[in-house]
């Protein structure tokens, strides 16, 4: 149960998007942004943006554009351009520069973001469960989870019985008020509350395999100390995909985090809220202390 105070907060993102935000923590602290994975919202974070919080940071969550209670793009942009563009936006109204935590398709962003910009973007990198090789069932399966909600649900135990569905390592609850965070209720149905075009032009949680040279880019760009956090049971990172980040990321940490699968925070949250915390803890707080590095 969050105690905590959150403060509702709107940033402007790229081409003029509100973006919604929950800031925890004391406003001059140095920031942690949140970016939550396709068909999620900012409440996915909610513990262990608490936790990171409660340890001396400033944590916010942020709603993807077309997610939860963010603008929906007008013009249907639900590009990694666009998400990776937003990502650079909500930086530069920060104080400082922040320490990026994403999965899956937050994830992605963010290694997009701090990878193409040629200025400082973050402080450090802590990617969930995505890497910049995949398993394409483990993605596809994430896709056909979205798609099924598309038409909506009769009652919120349906809603309960398709993430029970995706998410079979957990053991299965119908919480009202937390299915009411990532669903919406028109004409007496329940819908997933994202902008089903996010869908559109066949859109996954990685980069399309025509822009690999991007991302290769973007990842031999990348300098700041970088986690990666993977779910030991994931269909979406494997052991394949760790030795690729390997070879191209050296000093990377991994770790990984028993019981859970793609969707970590939700599956082993204290497990996970330990990992960002060590990391934040032992490779980003002695760098702020001592910005030189001496």
């Amino acid at each position: 149960m969050e105690t905590m105070e959150v403060r509702r907060a709107s940033f402007r993102g790229f081409e003029g998007l509100n973006l919604a935000a929950d800031l925890r923590g004391e406003p001059d602290a140095w920031p942690v942004l949140f970016l939550h994975g396709g068909g999620q919202t900012r409440h996915a974070w909610a513990r262990t943006a608490e936790a990171v919080a409660a340890q001396g940071w400033l944590a916010i969550t942020l709603d993807l554009r077309g997610h939860g209670e963010s603008d929906w793009a007008a013009n249907g942009d639900y590009s990694f351009t666009a998400y990776y563009a937003d990502c650079i936006a909500v930086v530069d109204q920060l104080r400082h520069p922040p320490v990026l935590v994403g999965a899956s398709l937050g994830g992605m962003s963010a290694m997009l973001a701090e990878g193409l910009s040629d200025r400082t973007v973050s402080c450090g990198l802590i990617l969930v469960d995505i890497a910049p090789k995949t398993n394409p069932a483990g993605v596809e399966r994430i896709r056909d989870f979205m798609q099924s909600g598309i038409a909506g649900f009769d009652s919120l135990d349906d809603a309960a019985a398709a993430i029970a569905a995706y998410t079979p390592q957990r053991q299965r609850t119908v919480n009202p008020a937390g299915l009411m965070k990532v669903l919406r209720e028109r004409e007496g149905r329940y819908y997933w509350h994202w902008d089903p075009l996010v869908l559109s032009q066949g859109r996954t949680e990685v980069v399309a395999q025509r822009y690999a040279g991007v991302l290769d880019t973007a990842l031999s760009n990348i300098k700041v100390p970088t986690m990666l956090v993977r779910g030991q049971l994931s269909d979406v990172v494997t052991q394949e995909g760790i030795d690729d980040m390997i070879a191209r990321m050296p000093d990377v940490k991994v770790v990984e985090v028993g019981g859970a699968a793609h969707m970590i925070a939700g599956d082993q949250n204290d497990a996970f809220s330990s990992a960002v915390i060590a990391f934040l803890d032992e490779q980003i707080r002695p760098t702020l202390d001592d910005p030189l590095g001496s």
